[in-house]
């Protein structure tokens, strides 16, 4: 997955793909210290990373569940990144990845879920949307360099969300 997104030149989103993953036990390890709170980066929340795996184990893809906002990311981010590796895109991983993680955001009882996107990012556009995304607003952040888009999902706690079927 990760030679994927390096050949397509793309940026690595979630966040976590970002973190070196030749000692996969380390990033492991790493997450999971995230999820508790414990060697955030400045400026960084405490956050889950799940990864949605095919039968055999390829990553299909990933996402990044933030446990609160910040004022920077209440403008960027949001509470859910999540990224389908190249090959797999367009198959309905995205919306279920999606689907899934909103289901853990109950867990930690996040009943308003914040999800932003690049205006231009139609694909990511359509899965908000598909899972109950209502539109807030949109506005040119110089920081993304680009036009971000913000949607909210409500997700309390027993809603299940019709999401369509599984891919």
């Amino acid at each position: 997955m990760m030679l994927e997104y390096s050949a397509s030149g793309e940026p690595l989103i979630p966040f976590p793909l970002s973190y070196a993953f030749e000692d996969f036990s380390l990033l492991v390890r790493r997450l999971r210290e995230q999820e508790q709170g414990k060697g955030i980066p400045e400026g960084f929340v405490s956050s889950s990373t799940y990864w949605l795996l095919a039968e055999d184990s390829t990553i299909l893809g990933v996402s990044n569940l933030r446990h609160r906002l910040t004022p920077k990311l209440q403008i960027e981010g949001g509470h859910i990144g999540y990224g389908i590796r190249p090959s797999m895109r367009g198959r309905g991983y995205g919306h279920h990845l999606l689907r899934l993680t909103l289901a853990a955001a109950r867990e930690y009882e996040i009943s308003e879920v914040l999800l932003t996107c690049n205006r231009e990012n139609t694909a990511s556009r359509a899965v908000i949307e598909r899972a109950g995304g209502r539109f807030q607003d949109e506005e040119f952040v110089e920081a993304y360099g680009g036009v971000v888009r913000r949607y909210w999902i409500h997700n309390p706690a027993g809603n299940v969300a019709q999401t369509g079927d599984e891919p």
